[in-house]
């Protein structure tokens, strides 16, 4: 979420080749299984404020309690004792920055083009609530590039290599300095997914292309909403 809106304005506006400044705006987000924040909602409003089963609301702490274990959730195909070092430098989760702050939040990722990494045997953002907010994204106009890795919620530990390359196919298709479209593919035995329907792959339909279609469906509907609270402020305004 921080990322998302904090981009807030300095994205390179529409006009910008007839401006004197040609240099640092904001070129693109890349996300790595993450969500899509939403201008103007918390964390937690899309979920309506029901934590998930993995954890829980302490409200005299202030904080999320993880119930489940950390390295199950974010680590489980990172090695033991690597694993057990993360889990040991994890903190306290304020609940204060999931259920508030929706004045501060801003949907970053409709001003830049966006590459979306997702994490297929994620324990904590499954899968396939991934597809949902990829397809949600590109379903309110977004331009979203996606792939897929086989990893955990944290592949820059369990695949740091190929984290890396995607990072870097990813600033390549920002900036516009090459061509080449290949660079998913070069070692990886396919292990970089490009997520989509295929006509002669009927599982494909399932796997890839209901979520996406499903989460295009719930961004018109964003869309909607955003237009039918406008028009009520405005009434609301006038009155």
């Amino acid at each position: 979420m921080v990322g998302n809106s904090a981009i807030k304005g300095f994205a390179k506006p529409k006009d910008a080749k007839n401006s004197k400044q040609q240099s640092g705006y904001v070129i693109g987000l890349i996300l790595i299984a993450s969500g899509f924040t939403l201008t103007g909602l918390t964390f937690m409003d899309p979920f309506f404020g029901r934590p998930p089963p993995a954890w829980r609301v302490n409200t005299e702490t202030g904080y999320a309690e993880i119930v489940a274990s950390p390295r199950e959730l974010f680590y489980h195909d990172v090695p033991e004792e690597e694993a057990e070092y993360w889990v040991s430098q994890l903190t306290n989760q304020s609940l204060k920055a999931l259920f508030e702050g929706a004045e501060y939040t801003y949907a970053g990722w409709k001003d830049v083009p966006s590459w979306y990494i997702g994490t297929v045997e994620d324990r904590g953002l499954p899968v396939l609530a991934q597809r949902l907010s990829v397809g949600m994204a590109r379903g309110v106009g977004a331009s979203v590039e996606h792939r897929e890795l086989q990893t955990s919620h944290s592949p820059f530990l369990s695949k740091p290599e190929l984290t890396v390359e995607l990072i870097l196919e990813a600033v390549d298709a920002f900036t516009r300095s090459s061509s080449d479209k290949s660079k998913s593919a070069v070692g990886t035995n396919n292990a970089v997914l490009v997520p989509g329907a295929r006509l002669l792959s009927p599982l494909t339909w399932f796997r890839f292309g209901l979520p996406l279609a499903f989460g295009r469906v719930l961004g018109k509907c964003v869309l909607l909403f955003g237009w039918g609270r406008g028009l009520w402020r405005s009434l609301f305004r006038s009155t």
